[in-house]
């Protein structure tokens, strides 16, 4: 069947992401990227279009992956609920088979380097991330868990910023008794005695 692709999309884009996971956009070069997707470069700029366009589908996958891992946790409350989401990334193995890290975090410092839509694929995974946290912390002020006075929308941006420490602090030798200990100081801005716990 002349022009049908002879390669399955999931395993070249997963070994594309092992790619630019371990090394960022700008560091990644094309034969680092054909010779982990067992592609030509013909094959790869008939698919993918170029280094760009391979680089927004893969980080897409990427963000996809993290935001339904993120908003599948549940908890019998909203405070267990967010605990359990920021546990659900501490990793058990260090040195596994994927890279340390976050994907999303290196594209976001790397922004500058980064093609307009890999920039945008960035950004609105950030978004994502954001707006489940958020909607969390809303849901307990709706039902009573945090108080009314609280400022929502900067424990979001708090708790943001723990889970992109939680991904990326093994890269320095955080170990994960480390990180737990950290979410269990970072809970701290949940005020005790707000409503359910």
């Amino acid at each position: 069947m002349s022009g049908k692709p002879q390669f399955d999309d999931t395993t070249v884009i997963n070994a594309a992401m092992g790619v630019f996971w371990r090394r960022g956009f700008a560091a990644s070069s094309i034969d680092e990227l054909t010779t982990a997707m067992g592609l030509s470069r013909s094959s790869l700029y008939k698919r993918f279009g170029d280094k760009d366009g391979l680089y927004q589908e893969v980080l897409g996958a990427y963000t996809d992956r993290v935001l339904r891992r993120m908003d599948n946790i549940q908890a019998g409350s909203r405070r267990a609920q967010l605990e359990a989401l920021l546990l659900e990334f501490v990793p058990e193995k260090l040195g596994a088979a994927k890279p340390a890290g976050c994907m999303l975090a290196r594209a976001c410092s790397e922004m500058i380097d980064l093609p307009e839509g890999g920039q945008a694929v960035a950004l609105e995974g950030l978004t994502g991330q954001r707006a489940i946290i958020n909607k969390i912390l809303n849901a307990a002020a709706a039902n009573g868990e945090l108080g009314s006075t609280l400022d929502v929308d900067a424990m979001t941006w708090h708790f943001l910023g723990v889970l992109q420490a939680i991904m990326n602090l093994p890269q320095a030798g955080a170990t994960a008794a480390d990180l737990k200990r950290m979410v269990a100081a970072a809970m701290n801005a949940w005020p005790q005695g707000s409503g359910c716990s």
